[in-house]
């Protein structure tokens, strides 16, 4: 019977020996997707952009601290097999700029809102906002283009 190898567990920040970096022991979480700042939604319009958004799938939209951001799943082409970065001493000012202190290492997502499909924004705006001012029908027979209305030839 053949046993499987075992992975040993991560260790904890507190748990690393002297000179030991946690990205030695880290999935690369922080390579995998960017976010963008986005404005807050007030109007029907903001929320459809939203909506268009998470349409594209490998997204989602969150709130923390007040503010909304746009996550993309996107691994980052230097990223190698190992979890390490292949352009390490050339990689873009943001990654060096970003510490260990604060990373994802150990901590998991958690987030004032967030959403996933273009149902749940929707589901979110209709709560708020007032409904909808439809555009009128236009009379059988009569198609409406822009502001122009013009008899429906069959």
């Amino acid at each position: 019977m053949a046993t499987k190898s075992k992975t040993p567990p991560k260790p904890s920040r507190e748990g690393l020996k002297p000179g030991e970096c946690l990205c030695d022991h880290c999935s690369g979480k922080c390579c995998r997707y960017f976010c963008l700042q986005i404005d807050t939604p007030e109007t029907w319009d903001d929320y459809d952009t939203i909506r268009w958004y998470l349409a594209h799938g490998q997204t989602l939209v969150y709130v923390d601290k007040g503010k909304w951001y746009l996550l993309v799943f996107s691994k980052c082409k230097y990223l190698r097999d190992d979890n390490r970065c292949g352009i390490y001493l050339n990689r873009p000012k943001i990654c060096r700029e970003y510490l260990t202190d604060d990373c994802e290492y150990d901590s998991e997502w958690s987030f004032e809102k967030m959403f996933e499909t273009p149902e749940q924004i929707w589901e979110y705006a209709e709560a708020l906002l007032p409904p909808r001012r439809r555009r009128p029908e236009a009379p059988t027979g009569l198609v409406t283009i822009g502001t122009t209305t013009a008899l429906a030839r069959h």
